[in-house]
């Protein structure tokens, strides 16, 4: 799932384009609509051309609603960075870039809009020239421009094209396992009680979850959820997801606040950052300056600590610990933005290295300053949780190879990895890792996976049986074979994998094939009226039934095929198939035969069920094959 923000200077054309590309009117607050301009955040939701369904969050452009802005364009995929042809680069144009720099949002697109407005090709071609030269040294230096105009349709293809490409080639979002919806909105349905609004960050959530809100940690459940207004049981990382809660009224929440589960998230009032101030900051920041900050959808006053340093000039980074007003809950690696009041502009921002850390710190200690440096790097755990999202479960010895460690620091960090939640070994494993006790970290086989990586793999296996599945719905299940092959998995990988999954619940797993849970075969009306008529048929004379070319002429290979998977029929040869239940009936009889006779031989079972010698041939050399007897000369007897 994947979300787009728009980001421009205010009246050139942000919602009006968002409109012309998905059919819904982002503003909708009567007072935008009358003064024509985007006060809050709007939402939409479009198709690309790959039909991949993406949603549209829309931020006011004006300076006054800068905040409304910064609540909406925290984790969004790919921006959508709007420039009027007939005005250029303006204030606020700067201002949004300089956010979006911050951020580090990964990509965009430039829409150039209004082109219907100017006639003078020289004078778009000085735009673009001076786009190009403002975003040069920015995260959109590398962003396509694409002229348009949203009222006479001018453009739209290209634009939507150049969206979807952008976003193929963006690496899948990570289900850590540990879900946060940022919320964006707050507002109660007439008979469902509160719902909010966000984009969902770091795992997914489930109808029927218990929940917890952040910072006054409210206990909720989910009663239900929506994606794009469509009720859906599970909502992936990346969705812009509706959350109706049972238990709470909306006085009870407000923008900012962050919905997750319960008992891992610690909201913070001492954060450490590493933070850059804009070269177009007018002053250089101070210690202990009052600042606002936005992290998520959350703005809070603070303070700024500043650390090895007496100031920050303009243009510089630095260490900074943040003392906030309010605790709000953050993680290592969010990014933020401060603010100060007055006047109301945006003078920096960075991302989070210590999201709780123990105290208020010395300001000037080399070794502090060091540690926050390799933080900042990545820690021995975090880059081996890097290598494991990346690339998915691994061998320990392949693990610590790949991620370049000592062994003695790898074999410490996975200790403290497997301490908590971030790293499990998969099911067959678990008897070698613990033969290994994680020490020979040379010689260890153990699977480990973090979430991440191991919900990223779960998920290319359920698509490529949901793929099967619809490929060929009368089919029980894929052949372990072929999904293998599918896969292109290590063959140690895709057992350990499947039984993993078997474990969790998310496939069911045989030693023939694998099948998605919810997958059931159905036949149509035409064929279930074929399938009971000739089980009636077979039912009528269940030893003398018909040959299996006649049976397939009739149903279908594919009917027939999935008749044998399902156990209603048995194959008992190329040239024999029966009831399932009939066949019962003849084991039954077997049984309390061989019991008082001790032998049977074809010419017995042909009498004792008025069949001919292919049938009771048939049904004896059956069982020989499922070990229930022996062939012994002519004779049959049970195998002890």
């Amino acid at each position: 799932m994947r979300v787009i923000g728009t980001a421009g200077h205010v009246d050139h054309g942000k919602s009006t384009l968002v409109k012309a590309l998905t059919g819904i009117d982002p503003d909708r607050l009567k007072e935008e609509q009358q003064r024509e301009m985007t006060i809050d955040l709007g939402f939409a939701w479009l198709t690309l051309p790959s039909k991949e369904s993406v949603g549209v969050v829309d931020v006011p452009g004006h300076q006054d609603f800068i905040k409304n802005m910064l609540a909406g364009v925290g984790g969004i995929d790919a921006a959508l960075f709007v420039i009027a042809a007939d005005e250029g680069v303006m204030p606020q144009t700067r201002e949004h870039l300089a956010i979006l720099d911050l951020l580090e949002i990964p990509r965009g697109v430039i829409a150039l809009t209004k082109v219907d407005m100017v006639q003078d090709e020289d004078w778009l071609e000085l735009v673009q020239a001076d786009i190009a030269e403002t975003v040069a040294s920015t995260v959109l230096r590398q962003a396509p421009i694409v002229p348009v105009s949203a009222l006479r349709g001018d453009g739209l293809p290209a634009l939507l094209d150049t969206l979807d490409r952008l976003l193929a080639e963006a690496p899948p979002r990570l289900n850590r396992g540990r879900p946060r919806l940022p919320i964006d909105r707050v507002f109660s349905i007439s008979g469902f009680g509160t719902v909010v609004t966000g984009t969902l960050l770091d795992g997914q959530l489930q109808a029927g979850q218990e929940v917890e809100i952040l910072p006054q940690r409210l206990k909720s459940r989910i009663r239900g959820l929506q994606s794009h207004k469509k009720s859906v049981d599970t909502a992936l990382p990346g969705s812009r997801t509706a959350v109706n809660l049972t238990g709470l009224a909306t006085d009870d929440l407000r923008r900012g606040n962050v919905l997750t589960t319960p008992g891992w998230l610690e909201p913070s009032q001492l954060i450490d950052v590493h933070l850059r101030l804009l070269a177009e900051a007018p002053k250089p920041l101070r210690h202990n300056q009052e600042v606002e900050i936005f992290s998520g959808a959350t703005e809070v006053q603070g303070y700024t600590r500043l650390l090895g340093v007496r100031q920050l000039e303009p243009g510089q980074s630095g260490w900074v610990q943040l003392r906030l007003a309010e605790r709000i809950p953050v993680v290592k690696g969010d990014h933020f933005i401060i603010r100060q009041a007055s006047p109301s502009i945006t003078i920096g921002g960075g991302v989070v290295v210590d999201p709780l850390p123990r105290r208020r710190h010395r300001r000037f200690r080399p070794e502090l300053i060091q540690r926050l440096e390799t933080l900042l790097a990545g820690t021995p755990e975090d880059l081996l949780l890097a290598e494991l999202d990346r690339r998915g479960p691994l061998p320990l010895k392949s693990l610590i190879a790949d991620s370049g460690l000592p062994d003695g620091v790898a074999a410490q960090a996975l200790s403290r990895l497997l301490q908590g939640d971030d790293l499990f070994i998969l099911a067959g494993s678990k008897e070698e890792a613990t033969a290994d006790q994680l020490g020979d970290l040379s010689r260890a086989k153990a699977l480990i996976a973090s979430r991440a990586g191991w919900a990223s793999l779960l998920a290319q296996i359920k698509a490529t049986l949901a793929d099967y599945h619809e490929r060929f719905p009368l089919k029980g299940g894929v052949p372990r074979s072929e999904l293998k092959s599918r896969l292109k998995m290590e063959t140690r990988l895709f057992n350990e994998a499947l039984q993993q999954a078997q474990r969790e619940g998310a496939l069911l797993v045989s030693e023939t094939s694998v099948r998605l849970p919810e997958h059931r075969v159905s036949f149509s009306p035409a064929q279930q009226t074929k399938i009971d008529r000739l089980l009636a048929q077979m039912g009528a004379a269940p030893y003398n039934t018909p040959l299996p070319r006649d049976i397939a002429a009739e149903l279908g290979d594919e009917v027939l095929l999935a008749l044998i998977e399902n156990g209603q029929l048995i194959r008992l040869s190329k040239d024999v198939i029966i009831l399932a239940t009939t066949f019962d009936e003849f084991l039954a009889w077997l049984r309390a035969y061989l019991a008082a006779h001790g032998t049977v031989n074809v010419a017995q079972v042909r009498d004792a069920f008025d069949t001919s010698r292919k049938y009771a041939l048939a049904l004896l050399e059956f069982t020989d094959e499922q070990k229930i007897t022996k062939r012994v000369g002519d004779d049959r007897v049970l195998r002890e």
